[in-house]
């Protein structure tokens, strides 16, 4: 048996430099793993099999299976094993989940079934699953460039708390390709941004919320959304910086101040949102 680790991801800065001839967007973002995480259970078996305490997850909608065939028809394997996704990271959230499973997946089956592909190799295989499932084999803090399969690893920032927030929106699959099909040319950036962010991790400059940048707030945030009512409501409430996590709708804010986020967390359950106090950094 063996069991590995899938943490969740916050983009810190997500610009979007331009549209590629071939339809894929290419973006220049800083990607930050938290203490909210994921963890899949491996046992060898005769046949390959999911399974997940969470009703649901579906394997046949998440890239876990996706990542378990790929390696298989890769690597000429014909192992079975069975996989056992203990889901804490909410589905279709903005948190990056089920790249991360994906990642934990290929990481995972090729330690079970001792298959000895090369980290270069998974991050290939990783890179044909999605753009953020290259990112959750390094973890830690990184720069992702391209279509987001192009990682350097960077210095992490202070320890931070971050309470994320998951509004009572719909969640639905395929939401991020609205959300790039929704941006027009005044949202993209030219990479200064998260260029500035890295500066500053890498030089030890001071790093603050401030930094923090997501291009598709500009669709996301406008004046009739729900989206919009709930990150002015958690102004309101204390809050002094929200922004959205990846394609959304998780919101999140980020403190220095471990007593200020959990003052801000346990206003947020007393109000019933589905609210969960993270770390960062450090």
């Amino acid at each position: 048996m063996l069991t590995v680790n899938a943490p969740a991801k916050l983009n810190l800065t997500f610009e979007v430099l331009g549209k590629q001839p071939d339809g894929y967007h290419q973006i220049r973002s800083v990607i930050q793993a938290i203490s909210l995480g994921d963890r899949l259970t491996f046992r060898v078996s005769y046949e390959l099999g999911f399974r997940s305490n969470l009703p649901d997850w579906s394997a046949g909608e998440s890239l876990v299976s996706r990542a378990a065939q790929l390696l298989r028809v890769t690597a000429g394997c014909s192992e079975g094993a069975i996989v056992e996704v203990e889901k804490r990271i909410p589905l279709v959230s903005g948190l990056g989940g089920d790249s991360s499973d994906a990642a934990a997946a290929l990481y995972g089956l090729n330690e079970l079934w001792k298959l000895g592909l090369s980290g270069d190799k998974l991050l290939e295989l990783a890179a044909q699953l999605g753009s953020d499932v290259p990112f959750f084999l390094h973890g830690g803090t990184a720069l992702a460039e391209g279509r987001g399969e192009k990682i350097t690893p960077l210095p992490a920032p202070p320890r931070s708390w971050l309470v994320l927030v998951v509004p009572a929106v719909p969640r639905l699959p395929g939401k991020t390709g609205r959300m790039y099909a929704s941006l027009n040319a005044r949202h993209y950036t030219d990479g200064q941004i998260t260029e500035r962010l890295t500066d500053v991790l890498r030089g030890g400059g001071d790093f603050s919320a401030s930094l923090l940048f997501n291009t598709f707030e500009n669709v996301a945030f406008t004046e009739d959304s729900e989206l919009r009512l709930y990150r002015d409501h958690l102004l309101k409430m204390g809050a002094d910086n929200v922004h959205l996590a990846g394609s959304g709708p998780t919101l999140f804010t980020l403190s220095s101040d471990r007593q200020q986020a959990v003052d801000l967390y346990a206003l947020c359950r007393q109000q019933g949102m589905e609210t969960y106090l993270v770390e960062a950094g450090g």
